[in-house]
């Protein structure tokens, strides 16, 4: 473990601090801290910074509510960054939005990554604007009951392709169920979070089990 007093605070006694969500991994915020702010962090559990234009302590969420939670703070290798990892309440940005880094300045459509998260605002913009000629608009269109049809045809075509042993043919249907499932989940108002959340929780459970069938 790094001690604080051996992190190197720059001439202005401040170390910039990358905020990251633990289950996107998505980069939140970078903010500065200061000696006091690390340890206030430290003690509370919960991200506390130095604002340079207020000239004084921020404890995220203070007025807005929107917490962030410390999973670990870890620093690099010349000891004068640090990189935190947090459970948060709600937006890190002021904006209101999720994360602080949202303008692109360079997209490699070559190597556009997909991610859940992704495709989760790509159906919520659907459902939003609803554009014409697309599928996912006629499944909202056609709401709950023709989701849920999809979601269990879906899994037929899944169940099939294993039992068949056929890979290729799994891989095929275990995403078009993913999708559908995403489909419901936006319908319903279930974000990806809220499933990762629900599936931390199982894991702290199972280790919990494991332990005890260790001790027993």
């Amino acid at each position: 473990m790094v001690n604080v007093k051996d992190l190197k605070f720059d001439k202005n006694g401040l170390i910039p601090a990358i905020v990251v969500d633990v289950f996107t991994k998505k980069v939140l915020t970078l903010a500065y801290m200061n000696e006091e702010s690390l340890n206030i962090t430290i003690k509370e559990r919960k991200t506390c910074f130095w604002s340079r234009s207020r000239n004084k302590l921020w404890l995220k969420g203070e007025t807005s509510g929107n917490y962030q939670h410390v999973v670990s703070i870890t620093t690099d290798c010349d000891n004068d960054a640090l990189v935190i990892v947090v459970e948060k309440d709600g937006p890190a940005c002021h904006l209101g939005t999720d994360s602080c880094f949202n303008g692109k300045v360079y997209v490699n459509e070559d190597k556009n990554e997909f991610s859940f998260d992704g495709l989760y605002e790509l159906l919520e913009d659907r459902k939003a604007q609803m554009p014409q000629g697309s599928y996912t608009t006629y499944l909202f269109e056609k709401g709950l009951d023709k989701i849920l049809k999809k979601v269990g045809e879906e899994c037929t075509e899944v169940i099939i392709g294993a039992k068949n042993n056929d890979k290729k043919e799994t891989v095929y249907e275990i995403a078009d169920l993913a999708y559908h499932v995403m489909v419901l989940m936006v319908e319903m108002g279930i974000s990806v979070n809220d499933i990762r959340k629900e599936l931390a929780s199982r894991h702290v459970i199972d280790h919990k089990v494991k332990q005890e069938k260790m001790t027993k």
